[in-house]
């Protein structure tokens, strides 16, 4: 094993973004304490570049994850930290989700500079959010409110919203607390009220699939309670053909000894009501994670989900999981 593959030398594949740069500075700082000497590797994503159209229309949230895929394959790094929403439900052949850290809040936040709640917004406001989640959610609670499209890293959101594009914004609470932006959150939407998005709030660390000894020197970062939430919930979207172009919320939380796990999908043109399911059951390994997200899945497809997905995918570009031709 050279130099550069042994796990006490790592490289970290990072977006560039403020946000990013604090989620792969928090993984070097778990992994020096624990003896490794770790660099970032930082590096502009397909997602960071196309700010003029929503993700949905370009390729999904993998575009966030590609060029990092591509900087391990060639291995000029050798982990890449990443927001687990943004990381597509089945990773490209050759690679694997070595740990998940424990969450930050997984909710979403209301930002507004003139407004407490989203109920104390006009008819006729604009809002703005990135996803398709959020909108199905939000005109679910305000069909009287102007949902517009909002693109670009959470600074560039936040200029947006000062400079008046709009009325108020909706964004991952975790990603404000991370940066010490908590004080521009006015209020914070319930689960119930909005339901968080698969693997909100929390962070996952890719690595290639031979990577056995990395995969056990990272083992120790790994928060089991988070890490199993979150397979369920992904297991919800995957059962889907989930990615961004898809609607679909998937919130899992631990009830005692019991993992309870809510979801709910929605149609962005509104022409059929959102459609909620839910189950619980006590889980102690990712298997029965996935399996109670299959059963929550399969829940949402029997009140009428999948039939207009598949009709909604049909009319999008698939989600682009695989690592470019670039990296061969």
């Amino acid at each position: 094993m050279t130099p550069t593959e042994s796990s006490s030398s790592l490289v970290i594949a990072t977006r560039e973004s403020r946000l990013a740069l604090w989620q792969a500075e928090h993984v070097q700082a778990l992994l020096q304490a624990r003896g490794h000497r770790v660099q970032l590797l930082g590096m502009t994503t397909q997602g960071d570049q196309i700010l003029d159209r929503s993700l949905s229309k370009v390729g999904g949230k993998g575009l966030f994850v590609k060029e990092l895929e591509v900087a391990l394959e060639q291995g000029r790094a050798q982990i890449a930290v990443h927001s687990l929403k943004d990381v597509p439900m089945d990773l490209p052949e050759g690679f694997a989700l070595a740990c998940v850290l424990e969450r930050e809040d997984p909710r979403d936040a209301f930002v507004a500079p003139r407004y407490a709640s989203l109920d104390e917004l006009p008819a006729g406001a604009v809002l703005g959010t990135s996803s398709l989640r959020r909108q199905v959610l939000l005109q679910a609670l305000r069909p009287d409110l102007r949902i517009t499209p909002l693109r670009g890293n959470l600074d560039t959101r936040l200029r947006k919203l000062d400079e008046g594009q709009y009325d108020a914004i909706v964004l991952a609470a975790a990603g404000l607390k991370r940066l010490g932006l908590g004080a521009r959150i006015r209020s914070i939407f319930t689960p119930e009220a909005m339901l968080p998005a698969a693997g909100q709030g929390a962070l996952g660390i890719e690595v290639r699939s031979d990577r056995a000894d990395l995969i056990a020197a990272l083992a120790p970062l790994a928060h089991t309670p988070t890490w199993l939430a979150v397979s369920a919930e992904r297991a919800v979207s995957r059962a889907l053909g989930g990615s961004c172009s898809m609607p679909l919320a998937a919130h899992a939380r631990w009830v005692q000894s019991q993992l309870q796990l809510d979801a709910a999908w929605g149609d962005p043109e509104g022409r059929v009501p959102l459609v909620r399911a839910s189950a619980a059951a006590a889980v102690q390994s990712h298997a029965e994670a996935e399996a109670l997200g299959m059963q929550v899945a399969a829940s949402l497809r029997a009140r009428g989900a999948m039939e207009t997905t598949m009709a909604m995918t049909a009319m999008t570009e698939p989600a682009a999981t695989g690592v470019p031709s670039s990296a061969a």
